[in-house]
Order: C-alpha cells, then sequence, then structure tokens
C-alpha cells in the first residue's frame, strides 16, 4: 500500500505539469489567433479603366546638327553614360579655323590703326598743325616760306587759323571713329564664327545616356539633321493618351496603381503632367505619370494604368491590410475563419491601395468575413521551470 501510494503520488507529480502546459499552450494559441483576427471592412469605390501606355524618360532630346559638314568624332554607342557638357559628337571645322585666324589678324589690324588714330588726335589737340609747321626734310626751306605767307600778320586775310586747326581736329576724330568702327566690325566677325565653331559640336545638356545613334563617323549632314536622341532615364515616367471624359477623375499629384510589362510588376504612378489641351482628332489628353526609382526595364516598355471613372456608379467594396496578404507566386491570398475558427486559403483580386497600409478587394472576399494577419507570434510562455 505504500508503494502504491508512493507511486501515485509520483505519477500525480507528473501528470499535473503536462496537464498545466497543455492548458497554457492551448490558451495562449487562442489568444494570439485572436489578437490576429480582423474583420472585413468596407470603403467606397467607384470604376476603373485600364489605359495602355509607354515608359518614356523624364527628359530627352534630339541633337540635330547646326553645321554643315563631316562627322570625325562620337562619343560612344548606346547605352553609354555622359555627364553634362560632354561632346557627343564633333563635326569637321578646319575651314573655320581658318577664317577664325584671318578675322583674329583683322581685329589685330584694326586695333593698330585705332591706335595710330588716337595718336594723331591727340598731336592735332596738344600741337596744332598751323600753329606749329611740321619741318620738312633738307633744309627747310618750303615749310619756312608756308610758314611766312601763311602768317596773317604778313598777308591779312589769306586765312583763319581757329578754323583750321578746327577742321584738323575733326578730321583726326573722324579717322578715331573709323578705326573704332573698323575694330567693333572684326570682333563681330569674330564672334559669328566662334558661334559657328560652338554649332560644330553637340554637347550634352544634362546627365544622360545616348538612347539612339543616327550618324556614323564619316557622314555628311547638313543643318537641321537629326544626329543622336540622348535621355536622362535615372527617373521614367508613363505617357498615356487618356479619353477626354475621364479627365475629371484625374489632377496633378494623385496617385494611381499602375502596371509594368517587365515581370508584371505591380507599382503606384503618381499624375506629374496634364497637358492643358485634348487632341481634336482622337480626343484624348496626353498625361504624363511619375515612376518611383529604381524601377524594373527602361524606357520603351509596355505599361498599364488604372484610370477612375468618375461616371462609373460608385459601390462598396471590401478593404484589408497588406499585412494580411499572402503571395504564393503571383496570386494573392488570404487565411480565413470558417465557422469553427478553422483558417482556410482563399485567393484574392485586389484592387488600388488607400493610404500606406489598406488595400482594396475586387473579388475573393466579402464584407464582415474574419481573416488573419501575418504578423509575427511571440514565442510561447514557458509553462513551468525545471
Amino acid at each position: 500500500m505504500k508503494v502504491a501510494l508512493g507511486m501515485s503520488i509520483i505519477i500525480s507529480r507528473i501528470k499535473l505539469p503536462l496537464y498545466l502546459s497543455l492548458t497554457l499552450l492551448t490558451g495562449w494559441s487562442a489568444q494570439a489567433q485572436a489578437d490576429n483576427v480582423i474583420t472585413v471592412g468596407v470603403a467606397p469605390h467607384g470604376g476603373y479603366v485600364i489605359l495602355g501606355g509607354s515608359v518614356i524618360p523624364l527628359k530627352e532630346v534630339t541633337l540635330a546638327a547646326q553645321m554643315p559638314g563631316r562627322i570625325v568624332s562620337i562619343a560612344g554607342e548606346e547605352g553609354d553614360e555622359f555627364p553634362a557638357g560632354t561632346e557627343l559628337v564633333k563635326i569637321n571645322d578646319d575651314d573655320l579655323l581658318a577664317k577664325k585666324a584671318a578675322a583674329e589678324a583683322q581685329l589685330v589690324t584694326s586695333q593698330n590703326a585705332m591706335q595710330n588714330a588716337q595718336v594723331q588726335y591727340n598731336r592735332e589737340l596738344w600741337n596744332p598743325r598751323v600753329y606749329n609747321p611740321r619741318p620738312m626734310a633738307g633744309m627747310g626751306m618750303p615749310s619756312m616760306f608756308d610758314g611766312f605767307f601763311d602768317d596773317n600778320d604778313f598777308m591779312p586775310g589769306t586765312g583763319n587759323k581757329s578754323i583750321e586747326r578746327h577742321a584738323d581736329l575733326v578730321t583726326q576724330g573722324t579717322q578715331v571713329a573709323s578705326a573704332r568702327s573698323r575694330i567693333t566690325e572684326a570682333e563681330s566677325g569674330l564672334r559669328e564664327i566662334n558661334a559657328k565653331l560652338r554649332d560644330t559640336k553637340a554637347i550634352a545638356p544634362f546627365d544622360g545616356i545616348i538612347m539612339q545613334k543616327l550618324v556614323e563617323i564619316g557622314d555628311t549632314v547638313q543643318p537641321g539633321q537629326p544626329m543622336m536622341v540622348f535621355s536622362y532615364s535615372k527617373y521614367l515616367r508613363i505617357q498615356v493618351e487618356v479619353p477626354a471624359r475621364l479627365m475629371p477623375g484625374l489632377t496633378k499629384g494623385m496617385v494611381v496603381p499602375a502596371r509594368l510589362d517587365v515581370g508584371n510588376t505591380q507599382i503606384n504612378a503618381r499624375v506629374a503632367q496634364i497637358a492643358p489641351i485634348a487632341d481634336n482628332k482622337q480626343h484624348t489628353v496626353t498625361v504624363k505619370f511619375d515612376l518611383p526609382e529604381g524601377v524594373p526595364g527602361g524606357a520603351g516598355m509596355y505599361a498599364e494604368v488604372m484610370i477612375p471613372d468618375v461616371n462609373s456608379p460608385t459601390r462598396a467594396l471590401p478593404v484589408i491590410p497588406k499585412s494580411a496578404i499572402s503571395k504564393r507566386g503571383s496570386l494573392p491570398s488570404v487565411k480565413v475563419l470558417d465557422e469553427n475558427n478553422v483558417p482556410k486559403m482563399r485567393l484574392i483580386r485586389t484592387g488600388i491601395e488607400i493610404g500606406d497600409n489598406t488595400v482594396v478587394v475586387l473579388s475573393g472576399l466579402e464584407p464582415g468575413e474574419r481573416i488573419l494577419i501575418n504578423s509575427s507570434e511571440p514565442k510561447p510562455p514557458i509553462p513551468w521551470d525545471k
């Protein structure tokens, strides 16, 4: 009896912790599931129209030839990146360099003529010729006789030295003005040649990459002929032709769902630009949407945008938090609790995002159903200490 009683006490001591352990574990599991269960809510939701468009770079320019000539250098190939100010295409400029050298020589000659005219004017101003006849070579006899006969004291009425001095000053001043005009003309010609020399180079207006190269080294180009397409592709946009009837549902800065053709990527796009007028033939408005930085793919690929349709009736659709959605492959799913609180997986189709953490469910759920949130559960408590 003592042995049996001792065995029962031992067994009781063993069973009691096991029972407590199971009770605590069951209570913890039920509490954790209750904490992670939410009820599907509703939100008013209007109709949407899916429109196709193309991905374009943020900025793009077509560099065309400004001067006729032969292509002598090209910076790189399609896909090469270059900073702003890089010389992308160069046209032969040998004839312009020769004209520039001639214009520079003409400018120097004009400057020398200007200096000489200024010196002559100053000499006439401070040392008038009528009062101080210039000595001539030899014995100076003609100069002496000129001074003798031009002197009003000996031959009255033959001339007025003040008038002659004024005429000499005007003559020298005219020569100074003419020399200054020739300098201006030479400088203008030099600036014109320098402008043409700049037009022989296609310079990168911003940081970007070569999208398309339209000429090769050795090609002869004419003014206006496209040579290269250069774009800034760090940031991308979607360009869509939106029917005019859908424009009341779009505003600048609005965020709408979009899908990229590369990897079926679902992203949000922001309305960046809305054309002020509609196309008079297609009756559509060009709208550009900004894409987040680092999206896959590049310019030219296909994309789709969901445009709100204000003309369609508004209906209440289920809304759930993002944390309740599980993605297995490309199909989103949620865990729905049945009448016995057993979670079952169900596929859904999601729509636009409302705020940062809520998603509209287009099909697969009904308002009022209970679903589980995929949050990290805490570790179960230790039922007893060893």
